[in-house]
C-alpha cells in the first residue's frame, strides 16, 4: 500500500468523525453537514488557489498541447480498465466489452495509450466508478460531503473509495518514485483541464460552493440513473489542450451583484438544468 494511502485513511475517518459531530446543520435533505461542508469547501478552495491551480496553471501553458493530450489519454487508457470492470458489475456488457477493446487497441497501436486510436475507430469512451455501480445496485447516495483535498462527494462516493483505490491499475506501479510521480502528473493535468470552467464559476460571482454542490448531485444522479453526458451516452475527456466547456453559442457574461446594482438591474443568476426525475429528495 502506498504512502498516499496510508495517509488518506485517516483523513477520511477524520472527515466521517467530523461529520457525525457536526449533526444535521441544514435543512436541505441532501446537505446536512452544510456547515462542515462549507468549511472544508473553504479551506480547499485556499490549498487550489495557493498551490494547485498555479502548478496547473504554468502546466497548462508550458507544455506543448501534444503532451497534455498524450497524458490525457495515457492516464485516460488505464482509467478505462477499471471503467470495464465497472461497467461488467453494472449488467453493461456491451459497453463493458466496447472498453476492453478501447485499451487493447490503444496500448497496441497507440504507443501504450498516448494515441486515442480506438476514438477515431468510433469506439465510444465510457466513465464507471464503484460509487457508480453502488448506485446501480441500488444503494442511495446519501448526504453531500466535501472531502478534504478530494473536494465534492457523497456518503456513498466515500465509502467506494477504497475500492476506487485499489482498482487503479496505476496503484500497481512497483517503483514508489514513478507511482508518486504519475499520481501528482495525473491530477495537475485533470485540474489544468478544468482552469476555463473554475474562472467561469468564479466571474459569475455566484454562490460558488451551492453552484459546486447543486452540479456536482445533478451530474451523479444522471451517471448513474441516466447517460453518461449529453443525449449520446458518450464520455467526454477533458484535456488541458482543449476547453473544458464550448458553448454552441455565444452566451452574455453575467453581471455581478455590485455591477448590476449600479446599472439598476436585477443581478443574473445561473441555473444548471435539472432533469425532472432529478428533483427529488435525496439525490439516488
Amino acid at each position: 500500500m502506498s504512502r498516499l494511502k496510508r495517509l488518506a485513511k485517516p483523513v477520511i475517518a477524520a472527515t466521517i468523525a467530523t461529520l457525525l459531530a457536526t449533526g444535521c446543520a441544514t435543512n436541505n435533505p441532501n446537505d446536512p453537514f452544510e456547515n462542515y461542508n462549507r468549511v472544508m469547501f473553504s479551506v480547499n478552495e485556499a490549498f487550489d488557489n495557493v498551490i494547485f491551480k498555479p502548478v496547473a496553471t504554468v502546466y497548462k501553458n508550458v507544455l506543448p498541447d501534444i503532451v497534455q493530450t498524450g497524458v490525457t489519454n495515457f492516464f485516460g487508457n488505464i482509467a478505462d480498465v477499471w471503467t470495464a470492470f465497472n461497467n461488467f458489475l453494472q449488467g453493461e456488457g456491451q459497453k463493458g466489452l466496447s472498453d476492453v477493446t478501447r485499451v487493447t487497441v490503444n496500448t497496441i497501436f497507440g504507443l501504450g495509450g498516448l494515441i486515442d486510436v480506438a476514438s477515431d475507430l468510433q469506439l465510444t469512451k465510457h466513465h464507471a466508478d464503484f460509487g457508480q455501480t453502488l448506485g446501480v445496485w441500488g444503494m442511495e447516495a446519501g448526504p453531500y460531503v466535501v472531502l478534504p483535498i478530494l473536494g465534492p462527494s457523497t456518503l456513498r462516493d466515500t465509502i467506494a473509495l477504497p475500492a476506487e483505490w485499489y482498482g487503479d491499475p496505476w496503484t500497481y506501479v512497483d517503483n514508489i518514485s514513478v507511482r508518486n510521480v504519475g499520481i501528482v502528473v495525473r491530477a495537475v493535468n485533470y485540474r489544468a483541464a478544468l482552469l476555463d470552467a473554475s474562472s467561469l464559476v468564479d466571474d459569475a460571482s455566484l454562490d460558488k460552493y451551492e453552484f459546486m454542490r447543486d452540479a456536482f448531485l445533478q451530474r451523479r444522479y444522471q451517471q448513474v440513473h441516466g447517460k453518461d453526458s449529453g443525449d449520446d451516452g458518450e464520455w467526454v475527456e477533458v484535456s488541458a489542450s482543449e476547453p473544458f466547456i464550448k458553448p454552441a453559442e455565444p452566451v452574455a457574461p453575467l453581471k455581478s451583484p455590485a455591477k448590476a446594482a449600479k446599472s439598476g438591474e436585477a443581478p443574473a443568476k445561473a441555473t444548471i438544468p435539472v432533469p425532472a426525475e432529478a428533483v427529488t429528495p435525496n439525490v439516488n
